[in-house]
């Protein structure tokens, strides 16, 4: 299957699959607000049983894949975090109440893990059949990295999105919450809820986030299955990660920036690959220490004079 043994890729859906079925039966078998202790138990747990697939893949199928595993995954976790701030303008916008948010991210999830995969899949059959996809990529991710990276202010109105505004044309909207549901009957008619905008803008942004992080990992490996299984890790952690620093993360000032150094370099990397061959060791050291200074900078220099633990 695309050159991964069909046993690793079993194995990492039984592994996805348990993990979402204890999600689901453990901790949210009642829908509730998140607490901070409860996101932070259960992004720990993410990150754990990521690095822990990470280690059987260093064992199973070797040093280079565990290595490009651990490195593709540090990408998409870093760049996940963008994901964060467009959450929070959602929620905003369409005033989802707090209880009713993990619902729209888990739904968000699971179409976002069906959309990676047809990305991944186009990517990599465009990189074996065209070479040129390969300088198309890197010019994206160049591209985005240093349009992140120029000052002024990004602007989101995700209640304004494209795809929000098919789903206003084609569908009855109702202008109140209906608890948790995304559809509501109403005069004998089905009609769709705030919660269900709020769920179509996740997913429209995922199709915007999809664009820069496929390639992003692609600069890494094309391995198909390394490609989608960091993907795949780092997005099923999305949503403990929103709910356990939501708040915090906005007072990181140089994030942005530091994701944009990501972008710009995954990109050169994959531009210049045919001249300058970076090792994927070298690869995770500068990955993991731009991350590394983003925090350490937003920390010596506070938004406003704040640290980030201040209120």
């Amino acid at each position: 299957m695309l050159g991964t043994p069909t046993r690793i890729w079993l194995t990492f859906a039984v592994v996805i699959v348990g993990a979402l079925v204890v999600d689901l039966g453990v901790f949210h078998r009642k829908a509730h607000k998140i607490s901070l202790g409860q996101a932070l138990v259960e992004s720990a747990a993410w990150i754990a049983l990521s690095l822990l697939f990470n280690l059987w893949l260093y064992f199973s199928r070797g040093p280079q894949v565990g290595l490009e595993f651990l490195t593709g995954y540090l990408v998409e976790k870093s760049l996940s975090v963008d994901n964060i701030f467009v959450f929070i303008l959602i929620f905003q916008a369409f005033r989802a109440p707090g209880d009713s948010q993990h619902k729209v991210l888990f739904c968000g999830v699971i179409g976002a893990l069906l959309l990676r995969a047809a990305f991944v899949l186009a990517g990599v059959e465009l990189l074996q059949s065209f070479h040129f996809a390969v300088f198309m990529f890197g010019a994206i991710l160049l591209f985005t990295g240093v349009r992140m990276i120029l000052p002024g202010e990004r602007v989101v109105r995700p209640d304004r999105n494209w795809l929000v505004r098919l789903a206003r044309r084609f569908l009855p909207v109702l202008t109140e919450y209906q608890g948790k549901k995304f559809l509501a009957k109403r005069d004998g008619k089905w009609n769709a809820t705030p919660l269900f905008l709020a769920l179509v803008a996740v997913e429209a942004m995922d199709i915007v986030f999809a664009v820069d992080s496929v390639p992003a990992v692609l600069a890494i490996t094309r391995d198909a299955f390394v490609v989608y299984s960091s993907n795949a890790f780092a997005v099923l952690g999305l949503r403990a990660l929103y709910f356990a620093m939501a708040e915090v993360l906005p007072r990181f000032r140089f994030l942005h920036q530091g994701l944009a150094a990501i972008l710009i370099f995954v990109g050169g990397k994959m531009v210049a690959g045919d001249w300058l061959v970076i090792p994927t060791g070298v690869s995770l050291c500068i990955v993991a220490g731009i991350v590394l200074v983003t925090i350490l900078a937003s920390l010596a220099f506070p938004l406003n004079g704040r640290t980030p633990s201040s209120a």
